[in-house]
């Protein structure tokens, strides 16, 4: 199979007519080959956004959520193929892909289609003498640059709000996992999406990606990725003053009160810690929980590790796909491997599964302090360590011991504590008894190291538009 860039409307072979292998994590065999694109392909492509952009940021509200909306049914009535085109590329289970990451893709470009329909602006009188409302006018060419562990999903959560607020826009999905954004191109195109509003050019960050993130026509960029790469795309941009929205990497916390219901965090913390093999930035990596109730959760905790089930992501019994690619399931391995000499007990797990593809156990360790690399560094894979705490003011000084702040979630039966240490945690997002429960209406994001800006809601429709103040004297 060999995928084109989409740019004007069309499916287009690379200005370098090379090609990279994209390879499936479940066998490790080549399943398509994209564009090696560079700066000509993404030239190319800013010039049909800017070109579309003239009618596409007047044409109304109302039409473009029409738009929007048809290309949400198209999402849903192939739910089942691109469930299954995103299980292949990425390694998670088609179960996964169809119960999470292909509705909510739908689920985007349906709330950003409404949602325009419902802005509202400001109007101030200033002494009876002047009359100053404000403007909200879409920027122009978006670059949105996209992972390869939430591929449509995450894809869809950077071009709905761009392009519902008139903007047109260039995105680059990640290399890895290039399948499901090739047929949201197919959808958009059969959506009557007019030429231009979305393009998308493959290739790797380095080429692609930069051209973007440098390109003088493209005034915002939204970027999810890892915290290195993000400081690479924020020094590119600065100098050029672009509107920057980053989410990075975290290192999130899992706090467990002895008071919580232990049978349901057991239940859930297996979801936070290895849904999609532990490849989701809100993975809870580092469980805290309360020295009284330490052994209890560790001992559930393992033995409920032990009956998932590892194997072909497109088997409908399968609870733990494959990683995305062999360098990949190299560096979680070598985290593994760096906790035994950290001093840490591996209680299940780490091992390498004995088939084709990039399968590895889901690893539980304990006996590891917060100061240790493998409780500070983002591993992005199915590992995570388990540590006591004694306190509540413990606790939070150990949740707050890293870099990072995406994400935190917290078990207690004990509300008032619940709001305490909620507001002390250093997270743009704290779940209290349950986890990956979002509301698209609410801003996100991360603190520190996890990124600047929010997305969802009207801060994305805010952020892909400039605001204009207009002063009437009366």
């Amino acid at each position: 199979m060999k995928i084109t860039n989409f740019i004007g409307g069309e499916f287009v072979a690379p200005a370098s007519s090379a090609y990279i292998d994209d390879y499936e994590p479940a066998t490790g065999k080549v399943i398509a080959e994209i564009p090696d694109s560079d700066a000509r392909d993404v030239d190319a492509a800013v010039s049909a956004a800017r070109k579309a952009f003239i009618s596409w940021s007047r044409t109304s509200a109302a039409d473009r959520s029409e738009l929007l909306l048809r290309l949400a049914d198209l999402v849903e009535q192939n739910l089942e193929e691109l469930a299954r085109l995103e299980s292949r590329d990425s390694g998670k289970t088609v179960t996964l892909a169809r119960r999470l990451d292909i509705p909510r893709a739908a689920a985007n470009f349906r709330f950003f289609a409404t949602a325009i329909l419902h802005q509202s602006t400001e109007a101030h009188t200033t002494d009876a003498g002047a009359l100053n409302y404000t403007l909200r006018q879409p920027l122009g060419v978006a670059g949105l640059i996209s992972p390869w562990n939430l591929p449509l999903y995450l894809l869809s959560w950077k071009i709905a709000p761009a392009i519902a607020s008139g903007n047109t826009c260039v995105a680059k999905p990640s290399e890895l996992t290039p399948l499901t954004a090739n047929r949201l191109a197919e959808l958009a195109v059969k959506a009557g999406i007019p030429p231009g509003v979305i393009n998308i050019v493959h290739g790797y960050g380095a080429k692609a990606g930069e051209a973007i993130t440098t390109h003088p026509h493209v005034p915002a960029i939204s970027f999810t990725g890892g915290t290195v790469t993000g400081a690479r795309v924020a020094a590119s941009a600065a100098p050029l003053f672009k509107k920057l929205s980053l989410e990075l990497g975290g290192k999130n916390p899992n706090v467990i009160f002895a008071d919580a219901d232990l049978e349901q965090a057991v239940t859930t913390s297996i979801q936070s810690s290895f849904a999609n093999q532990g490849e989701i930035c809100l993975c809870g990596s580092r469980i805290f929980v309360e020295r009284s109730a330490y052994a209890s959760f560790v001992e559930k905790f393992v033995t409920a590790i032990k009956r998932l089930r590892i194997g072909d992501p497109s088997d409908e019994s399968t609870d733990v796909g494959a990683l995305i690619s062999e360098a990949h399931l190299q560096k979680v391995a070598g985290y593994i491997d760096l906790a035994r000499r950290e001093g840490g007990t591996v209680e299940t797990g780490g091992n390498r599964i004995n088939r084709p593809g990039w399968f590895l156990e889901p690893a539980v360790i304990t006996g590891l302090g917060c100061d240790c690399r493998v409780l500070q560094e983002e591993i992005f894979g199915p590992v995570v360590t388990i540590t006591p705490f004694d306190t509540e003011d413990e606790a939070i000084a150990f949740a707050n011991s890293t870099r990072y702040g995406l994400s935190a979630t917290l078990w207690t039966r004990d509300l008032q504590r619940a709001h305490r240490v909620a507001a002390a945690i250093d997270a743009g997002t704290v779940w209290i008894n349950c986890w990956m429960l979002r509301d698209l209406r609410v801003p996100f994001g991360g603190m520190r190291e996890s990124g600047v800006g929010r997305e969802g809601g009207f801060e994305s429709l805010n952020f892909f538009t400039e605001a204009k103040n207009v002063c009437v004297k009366l």
